[in-house]
């Protein structure tokens, strides 16, 4: 199982700052000393052409700690770290994958000592009774009211409940560093707000996108790196990897911390070659990676609607499902002439009252549910309920290992008009956007200042 995320503000990961370096020289070649061969040219920097590095490990492979003003991160934590976020995607890392999840953690772990270093030296610490209260929480979605259950599950996965605490510290630690620091200086006026608000009545009825984004910078010199790490994510999230799990630990957009949710937004606020592609999307469908400028973006479309009117799929139905059970093992011809024989009986019933007597003619299962709304329904459903009457029924659908049913329509409400959204919320939401970007350079100005040294 996968534990649900923690409803805390967290930060995308940004390039670090200045750092200080160390490389490592345990493993010194014994013979450089006694080498007889004419120097070679020097090139800039005084620097031979043909030098001798005194490593014999990979590069690529080195131990990933390092120490933030003086705290020290380990290999442990990493990995411990690295084991939550891949258990979350359940999906097949390879060991490419996992190396670079690595580096992008420690990235994370570094960003997460400043936060608790920033708290403590601001005495906005966060105390041990916090954190444990949060993980408590956290166990009790997952696990009922054991949390030692939560400590096994952790220690099963490879990881530990004090690698999961730190993180709830982290983001506890930016939440009261943010509400001391930034949250108290950002203002919004009630002009600006009656402004959006004429604006929204005047495009009442426009189309409106909500997107899931992953973007990373590039540049001229490293535009193909970034390009096949973007194509990995994707095989990732293919494959069943969390697009949110994924977007929070490698996005380099602002709406990483909301896990790459960008909100509903309008086609002329993206860069064209986005807009063409969300143009043609339907929710549920993700694209990418699309060149944009300053690097690529991976998009996904969760919602969209119409600016100010009511949403069809916020219709509340009431449904009869009529299912039948194929025999184990049976055979695709034999499938398909019972799929056809359930379809071709289903439209003899006349509407929702002779719907029960499915079970006694062909012992078919007819279960109620009087109040479902639409989009609670899978999107392959969803537009096809649309369509239909009352007393109608879908196409029948499923599989022969979980049986085959359809659903008949004995009930609709549809939604009155969507409402303008309210002075508070409009306020609200611009505040969140300039908290969320003040709180980036925030943390870069926390990179800047500290002193981080690598193993």
């Amino acid at each position: 199982m996968t534990l649900k995320a923690i409803s805390t503000i967290r930060t995308p990961l940004l390039a670090l700052g200045a750092v200080a370096l160390t490389l490592s020289t345990a493993s010194v070649v014994p013979a450089f000393a006694q080498s007889t061969a004419a120097p070679a040219p020097i090139t800039p920097f005084g620097l031979p052409s043909d030098v001798t590095v005194f490593d014999d490990g990979n590069p690529n492979q080195r131990s990933a700690t390092a120490v933030v003003n003086g705290y020290v991160i380990t290999g442990t934590d990493i990995e411990q770290r690295v084991k939550l976020i891949t258990n979350a995607s359940q999906a097949d890392v390879s060991q490419e994958e996992l190396q670079r999840l690595r580096s992008q953690v420690l990235r994370n772990l570094i960003d997460e000592t400043l936060k608790i270093q920033a708290a403590e030296s601001q005495e906005v610490g966060v105390q041990k009774a916090q954190v444990d209260l949060t993980y408590n929480q956290l166990a009790a979605q997952n696990f009922g009211q054991e949390s030692q259950a939560m400590d096994n599950y952790l220690i099963s996965i490879g990881s530990s409940a004090n690698a999961l605490k730190r993180q709830i510290e982290g983001e506890l630690a930016w939440e009261n560093l943010i509400r001391r620091n930034i949250t108290p200086f950002v203002n919004v006026s009630a002009e600006e707000v009656n402004s959006i608000l004429e604006r929204q009545e005047a495009d009442r009825g426009t189309e409106e996108y909500r997107l899931g984004e992953i973007y990373l910078s590039a540049t001229d010199e490293n535009r193909e790196a970034v390009l096949q790490n973007m194509n990995r994510i994707v095989e990732q999230l293919q494959q069943g990897g969390s697009f949110v799990a994924y977007a929070r630990q490698f996005s380099e957009a602002t709406t990483a911390i909301q896990g790459g949710d960008t909100g509903f937004l309008r086609l002329n606020t993206l860069p064209p070659v986005m807009a063409e592609s969300v143009r043609q999307m339907e929710p549920g469908q993700l694209v990418g990676p699309l060149p944009i400028p300053g690097g690529f973006t991976v998009i996904y479309l969760i919602d969209k609607r119409q600016v100010l009117m009511a949403d069809p799929r916020d219709s509340v139905l009431s449904l009869k499902q009529i299912s039948i059970d194929l025999p184990p093992g049976v055979s695709d011809e034999d499938a398909t002439t019972s799929i056809e024989q359930f379809g071709s009986y289903v439209q003899t019933l006349n509407g929702c009252t002779d719907a029960e007597n499915a079970t006694a003619a062909i012992g078919a299962a007819v279960v109620s549910n009087p109040q479902i709304q639409i989009r609670q329904l899978p999107e392959q459903l969803q537009s096809i309920l649309l369509s239909l009457q009352i007393g109608q029924t879908t196409p029948p659908f499923g599989t022969a290992e979980d049986g085959v049913r359809v659903l008949m329509v004995c009930g609709r409400e549809d939604p009155a008009d969507a409402g303008a959204p309210t002075f508070d919320s409009v306020m609200d939401t611009i505040e969140a956007e300039r908290v969320n970007k003040r709180a980036q350079r925030y943390l870069r100005d926390l990179r800047n200042d500290a002193y981080i040294e690598y193993n």
